[in-house]
């Protein structure tokens, strides 16, 4: 595999130093080819006055870029200097050029100009004085490019200075578009998770219950109810092939967008639910109200989500209870309530509590601990700008009441 080629370039120093040097023997060089002038001085008078001067002016270049000020202030004194005395006018004035250039082009910007067009009033001015007496008056033209050509190079600086200012503007732009772009993709995936995460969490979680308190049903009935066990089986088995099917549909989204996808959940469900409530050992109380216009569907999908999760807190961590499940349907909202009794000191058929189920002792027994189930409908309810409250009953027993807005702010997907 060939190498690519790499191109060859000088520090900026040693190319201002090679810049100096050339600078300095070319005004030297151009000035004493010249022919002398009438009145003008020779460069060797003045023990070679004039060639030090157009040594010196050109030399100062090579620090150019790190004191831009100093070295025109420098170049500037020099070329005032040179013509005063009355030396021949040659191209002495390139080094003045070159350090209007480099003020203007490396400076901050209006101070940088400030100090170039000051300077280039004073050269003006100073080259006048200068000429008045020269001889012939046609050479006077000579000024006239000298400061023309002055303001052409501070301009030319600032032409610069100011492109590369964009250009820098520009890479911070697209740069901080990038960023922009990333936190965005990563943003989008982080909502995509936790919103995968609670669908998973509240199908898990419900079927999970229901299967554990069918299984210990099944395990205390097997050998004296054997037809019970045999019901308690049935459940089992649909419970679980509905919490695969949800599961498959929920993670059908990583495989391929194009995967076809059930419905989500709504509360078209809500019998289902509570039939299966009822087998666990819950005795549910449902009371819906009428509504005149259809759910949007991300507040049907929370709103069973909630009820769901309600239900199944209540499986867990109560047992055997009297549960109430209310659907109050107003022109702006929807309120949720699932409120329950709390525990029992007998089971549905009269037995002491020590008597229970197995699975509905495990029920009972459960840890009062608040895990992901309402941290999970709090989101749920933030994302549709709801509100969500959560906790005991003065009676006795627990509430979970949540309100969700009809028109949420933003759009939400389920």
């Amino acid at each position: 595999m060939k190498r690519r080629a790499v191109p060859f370039r000088l520090p900026a120093l040693a190319q201002d130093v090679l810049l100096g040097l050339f600078v300095a023997v070319m005004q030297a060089q151009g000035s004493a080819a010249k022919p002398p002038e009438v009145g003008s001085r020779s460069l060797a008078e003045l023990g070679h006055l004039g060639y030090v001067l157009l040594f010196v002016s050109g030399l100062v270049l090579a620090v150019r870029r790190r004191w831009p000020v100093p070295v025109f202030v420098t170049t500037a004194l020099v070329s005032l200097a040179y013509y005063a005395i009355g030396f021949t006018d040659g191209p002495g004035w390139i080094a003045l050029f070159v350090a209007l250039y480099t003020l203007t082009a490396y400076g901050d910007g209006r101070r940088s100009l400030v100090i170039a067009y000051a300077g280039i009033a004073v050269l003006t001015t100073g080259w006048l004085i200068a000429a008045a007496d020269i001889e012939p008056a046609a050479a006077i033209g000579w000024v006239f490019f000298r400061i023309a050509a002055s303001i052409m190079a501070a301009a030319l600086g600032e032409s610069v200075r100011s492109r590369r200012v964009i250009a820098a503007e520009a890479q911070e732009r697209a740069r901080q578009a990038e960023r922009t772009r990333e936190e965005e993709a990563r943003s989008r995936v982080d909502a995509e998770r936790l919103r995968i995460a609670r669908e998973v969490h509240d199908t898990v979680a419900h079927a999970i219950a229901i299967i554990n308190v069918q299984a210990g049903v099944t395990a205390y009935l097997l050998d004296k109810r054997p037809e019970r066990a045999r019901e308690a089986l049935v459940i089992i088995e649909q419970t679980s092939a509905q919490a695969l099917h949800e599961m498959r549909a929920i993670l059908g989204v990583l495989r391929s967008p194009d995967n076809g996808r059930v419905p989500h959940p709504g509360l078209g469900q809500i019998n289902d639910l509570t039939a299966m409530a009822r087998e666990a050992g819950l005795d549910v109380k449902l009371e819906v109200g009428s509504s005149s216009t259809p759910l949007p569907s991300a507040v049907d999908t929370t709103a069973y989500r909630i009820l769901q999760e309600s239900i199944t807190n209540v499986i867990r961590h109560v047992g055997p209870t009297r549960v109430t499940v209310a659907l109050d349907y107003g022109s702006d909202a929807l309120e949720v309530r699932v409120a329950d009794d709390g525990g029992r000191d007998a089971s549905d058929d009269g037995a002491s509590a020590s008597e229970a189920l197995p699975g509905q002792r495990a029920a009972i027994g459960g840890s009062g601990e608040s895990g992901r189930g309402i941290i999970g409908m709090r989101e749920r309810c933030g994302l549709l700008g709801g509100e969500l409250t959560a906790g005991p009953r003065p009676c006795g027993g627990f509430e979970v009441r949540a309100r969700l807005p009809l028109v949420p702010a933003a759009a939400v997907r389920p």
